[in-house]
């Protein structure tokens, strides 16, 4: 069974080394780089898991990140927020709004490997 991975980041670079990373573990990773409709575009692909960055073209991923845990469908979901500002205010930010983990840039390739994986299985033990 394929596992998905929606990632909503703007800089190539990164966009490159996540993929890359999560390929190579076996995950079909999907891209989305704008804020705009990043909630459609996760309603779109339905993944079994969210990288977020925080800062995207159009919106905030602490806008999508509400709305998604807004609706019945997207609650849940697992949410990985990316952010290079790791200030304290962020964090809590983001927690208030549900996310399931907060990471700053730069992280380490088995960091966010691991928090993926862990994020997917926690979500299936779940269900």
């Amino acid at each position: 069974m394929s596992k998905t991975v929606l990632l909503v980041e703007d800089e190539p670079n990164i966009i490159e080394a996540i993929s890359f990373l999560l390929e190579r573990d076996g995950w079909t990773v999907r891209i989305h780089s704008q804020g705009g409709d990043a909630v459609e575009a996760v309603a779109r692909v339905a993944p079994d898991v969210v990288v977020l960055d925080v800062m995207l073209p159009g919106r905030s991923g602490f806008d999508i990140l509400r709305d998604l845990r807004s609706e019945a469908t997207t609650k849940e979901l697992p949410i990985l927020m990316l952010t290079a500002r790791g200030q304290t205010k962020d964090r809590e930010l983001a927690e208030s709004y549900g996310v399931s983990h907060f990471m700053t840039k730069p992280f380490s390739n088995e960091e966010m490997l691991g928090k993926v994986r862990e994020l997917y299985a926690a979500s299936v033990d779940k269900s």
